[in-house]
């Protein structure tokens, strides 16, 4: 579906029209699915049918939304490649907080009036800001002031995600008045716009430009010659025996003259040069290439073992006797923004000091992950939070990192594509991992305790064991994914900045 979004794109006005599209289609999806949910709530509509198109509306609108804002900011800044992915995954792992706090503490946890707040509030958000979302011209070199724009804004978001901790925290634990909430609530608005400081500084204060002088002019101002000022660039003597140098060639050049008119007349077709990595594929030509399925297979082992323990972590801390499952999910969201935030952030600074190609980073995570899942199995006391911090880092440095990589090997112009092939790793994930595993293995344990909820450590024990083995096998294939893109890496990054691929001609 978000493939529009990356039709057309060697005019900056048709990709713009991709751009809006998008966004228009995402505000229409989007009203179009809250509309539904609000009717069956209602009791207008009571089909289940409506409520799967709802939901499959709601799906897509974020789909939309997501493929647009990420493409953009990604061509936008190429040389910051994972400070980005990070920032943007980074906030969509904290929305869920946002949202639960100003349900929990505004709307008194009504759920029509989430609900309405959301079929307004999206559309109206996305069409005021759709204008802000626009390609810009990349820099070509890195810029200081660039990146003392992303620290702030990564500042920020970490002060939002241990405030939203903090207050997930005190809301449980204890009962908060109208005026506590209110001031929480303020506190995270200001935190969230936060980061609209950076283009009020540089508006109101713009930065200057330096102009450096070439040297080369202030030599020969200084070179004592004074007739040198008025001296022709070309002299007659080198335009002669430039003249003379292209006769004695003539009839090697002559042969590759024919050659020209004759590809040009059709006689001979010239086999179109294949894209290297780092250069801007299509999909068709990634998908023929092995580093794009060991990439694929390595982000569905992690990400499909990670999701299975997120979809299940209520009932994990259910069965283990932990009543306020709450606290947990709110730590996993909570390190799953640290690992998103730090996955980009520590990668783009190892790949610019070494390097070092960020799936070395999936490959690390995947050995904390067999480990942690190994932590789950043994149902040790005082392990449950220890492991699902490990697990939510781990669960978000492997998305930061997945995008940051595909978007480096085969390049950005068809990027929206390639990305959301690769996010299909997450739903297959579940489905295998989490339906067919988990929950048939939970089902059996609970049909033998012969109750109407599994307890003890036995209903997750296998499947935690299975995931440590599917994991184990993901870090092998990462680290032949690492040995292989290594030189690519060297090359991208041969003097500490990243090379922008060519466009290739295809």
């Amino acid at each position: 579906m978000s493939y529009v979004t990356v039709l057309g794109n060697r005019r900056r006005r048709t990709c713009t029209k991709s751009r809006d599209l998008v966004v228009f289609l995402c505000c229409f999806t989007s009203l179009s699915s809250y509309v539904l949910r609000i009717l069956i709530i209602f009791l207008i509509l009571n089909v289940f049918l409506q409520l799967w198109v709802a939901l499959v509306l709601a799906a897509n609108s974020s789909a939309w939304l997501g493929t647009a804002v990420l493409v953009t900011n990604l061509r936008n800044f190429p040389l910051s490649r994972g400070t980005v992915a990070g920032l943007l995954k980074g906030y969509i792992a904290l929305s869920a907080a946002v949202f639960t706090e100003v349900m929990t503490m505004i709307l008194n946890g009504s759920a029509s009036a989430i609900l309405l707040v959301f079929t307004l509030g999206i559309p109206i958000i996305c069409l005021s800001l759709m204008y802000y979302v626009r390609p810009c011209t990349p820099s070509s070199e890195i810029d200081p002031s660039e990146n003392a724009h992303f620290l702030f804004t990564q500042g920020t978001s970490l002060l939002l995600a241990i405030f939203l901790l903090t207050t997930t925290i005190l809301k449980n634990s204890l009962n908060l008045d109208k005026t506590m909430s209110y001031t929480f609530i303020a506190i995270m608005v200001v935190l969230l716009l936060s980061p609209l400081a950076i283009p009020i500084k540089m508006t109101l204060f713009p930065a200057r430009k330096k102009l450096i002088r070439p040297t080369e002019s202030s030599d020969s101002l200084v070179s004592g010659d004074g007739d040198s000022k008025t001296d022709p660039l070309l002299t007659p003597s080198s335009s002669n025996a430039n003249l003379m140098s292209y006769n004695d060639n003539d009839d090697g050049s002559g042969s590759d003259v024919n050659m020209l008119l004759a590809v040009g007349e059709g006689a001979i077709k010239m086999k179109k040069r294949r894209p290297r990595r780092g250069d801007d594929f299509s999909f068709r030509e990634a998908m023929v290439k092995a580093d794009f399925w060991l990439l694929w297979t390595t982000y569905f082992l992690g990400i499909g073992t990670g999701v299975t323990v997120l979809n299940n972590l209520a009932q994990i801390g259910s069965s283990l006797g932990f009543n306020n499952t709450d606290t947990l999910m709110s730590l996993f969201s909570f390190c799953n923004f640290l690992g998103r935030l730090g996955g980009g952030a520590v990668s783009e600074y190892f790949v610019r000091l070494n390097a070092i190609p960020r799936t070395f980073w999936t490959m690390a995570t995947q050995i904390i992950m067999v480990l942690t899942y190994l932590l789950y199995a043994s149902a040790l006391n005082g392990t449950l939070y220890a492991a699902t911090a490990l697990l939510g880092t781990c669960y978000g440095v492997q998305i930061a990192i997945m995008i940051s990589t595909s978007s480096e090997l085969f390049g950005l112009k068809n990027f929206g594509i390639i990305f959301n092939f690769m996010q299909l790793g997450n739903p297959l994930g579940a489905l295998l991992f989490s339906g067919m595993l988990a929950g048939y293995i939970y089902d059996t344990e609970e049909a033998r305790q012969g109750t109407t909820m599994c307890m003890g450590p036995a209903c997750f024990r296998f499947t935690f064991l299975v995931l440590a083995c599917v994991c184990g096998i993901g870090t092998i294939l990462s680290l032949i994914l690492t040995l292989r893109i290594r030189p690519v890496y060297q090359m991208l990054y041969a003097d500490g900045s990243f090379r922008l691929p060519q466009r290739s001609g295809h």
